[in-house]
């Protein structure tokens, strides 16, 4: 429910958190392994830095995404998926299935793999 009494739509919920840009490829590449920022953005390899931090702070805001700073020199930062953020794992698989049959069959084309690495 809102502030004002209105219940929220469950779909528009779950796409206000992991519906930006970037953050599903995000959240995609973390439910393989702890990356750092650097690995992230190669990854994703159209993404400025400014927009990474963005998202990535949102997530950690949200609690899908946890950011370990180690006391080191030079500092290590590292992302990761909190038990929040693997619970939406599923939801991933079954995008990327979907979009995987979307392609195959409306488009005639092979799906490319999303890379885990």
């Amino acid at each position: 429910m809102t502030e004002n009494g209105n219940y929220r739509c469950t779909v528009s919920v779950t796409l206000e958190i992991i519906g930006g840009k970037w953050k599903s490829l995000i959240l995609w590449h973390l439910s393989f392994k702890t990356l750092r920022f650097s690995q992230l953005q190669r990854r994703l390899n159209r993404v400025t830095q400014k927009m990474l931090t963005q998202q990535l702070r949102e997530l950690e805001r949200d609690g899908l995404v946890h950011r370990e700073v180690y006391a080191e020199v030079p500092p290590r930062v590292e992302y990761s998926l909190t038990e929040r953020g693997t619970s939406v794992v599923p939801i991933l698989q079954q995008m990327y299935q979907w979009g995987k049959d979307y392609l195959e069959r409306t488009e005639g084309q092979v799906a490319v793999d999303c890379p885990a690495d």
